[in-house]
């Protein structure tokens, strides 16, 4: 299936923004002036109804050399199934652009929240810093500003004040396709902070949970937690892979579910790459047998990256037209 035809495929699946209305009969395309917050995706969005078609449009416009930010001024014409940058000196085209052809409602780059609880998959090399040994009076399920007690002491040395990341671990992950253990799955639950240090354990108070916490949970260094965001952001390369695992661990994924997939920082993908779920078509070989047919791939949904690891990366499934599995293809869709 062609990177053409995948984003083509894809405009039934995004949401779109209303778009300026364009006659086809009209005899001059209404020209569109870049407001501030102004990107590719969304004018691909708003006036052809088609967020798939940004590369296209950033390919055929060497001026725009950031997909992602265009600036105030720069004029676009708009046709019923294409957009066009109006070039310096094209006064022709300029001229014909009448007030109320611009729109005057912004579009805003798309963007993605990270909660801070989407796990990841801690890959090999990487240990436990320590755990929870104990909860303030026995307790065994352990809440915000809750006390309790940790195997990390002087010798390992920290300082009164310093924070860990709680998790739990759910064992290792091998990749469905070349069952090579990928890392180990991690589920965050909170956060500590130290308040006294004895040699070998210490005090503590539970500062953040993402889910209840019980004696045994694992302790990492402090991993900023706070909630943020990610923006589109086109792949720098061409980017191929699989799903490896989903958070929930259930069989059928979909959209709003997090995943892991095998693209990390060594395969230069980045947050902010979108990806297509993509599955290879099968027919039976009966009726295909010497004829080398080769059917375009089966679109299944889009996903974005929101952090990455240095061979894996964890991911939001932003859209999804039918069952995804552990194992489905991913693809990147680049200039």
């Amino acid at each position: 299936m062609t990177n053409r035809l995948i984003a083509r495929c894809l405009t039934a699946l995004l949401l779109a923004l209303p778009c300026l209305a364009v006659g086809a009969d009209q005899e001059e395309p209404a020209v569109y002036v870049i407001k501030k917050g102004d990107t590719l995706w969304g004018l691909s969005d708003r006036f052809i109804k088609d967020p798939g078609y940004w590369p296209e449009l950033w390919s055929k416009n060497g001026q725009i050399t950031n997909p992602h930010r265009v600036y105030p001024g720069q004029k676009v014409r708009v046709f019923p199934d294409r957009l066009e940058f109006v070039q310096e000196g094209d006064q022709k085209s300029v001229a014909a652009a009448r007030p109320e052809d611009a729109v005057q409602n912004v579009t805003e780059e798309q963007r993605f929240a990270i909660r801070g609880s989407e796990g990841y998959l801690m890959e090999t090399g990487m240990k436990p810093f320590g755990s929870i040994i104990g909860g303030h009076h026995d307790r065994i399920i352990i809440g915000m500003d809750d006390i309790v007690y940790t195997d990390i002491g002087a010798v390992n040395g920290v300082k009164g004040g310093e924070k860990f990341s709680i998790f739990r671990e759910e064992g290792a992950i091998s990749h469905p396709v070349t069952n090579e253990i990928m890392g180990r799955k991690i589920v965050p639950l909170g956060t500590l902070q130290l308040t006294d240090i004895e040699q070998t354990a210490s005090r503590a108070i539970i500062t953040k949970t993402f889910k209840e916490i019980s004696p045994g949970a694992y302790l990492l260094p402090y991993r900023d937690e706070r909630r943020r965001e990610v923006s589109l952001k086109m792949p720098s390369r061409q980017l191929k892979g699989n799903i490896v695992e989903s958070y929930s661990g259930t069989t059928t994924i979909a959209a709003g579910d997090i995943v892991f997939i095998d693209l990390g920082s060594v395969n230069l993908a980045e947050p902010g790459n979108m990806l297509y779920i993509v599955r290879d078509v099968d027919l039976d070989r009966r009726y295909t047998e010497g004829r080398g047919a080769t059917l375009p791939q089966e679109l299944l949904g889009a996903l974005v990256i929101l952090e990455t690891g240095r061979k894996t990366a964890t991911a939001l499934v932003i859209k999804s037209i039918d069952a995804i599995y552990k194992g489905d293809k991913i693809v990147s869709h680049t200039k």
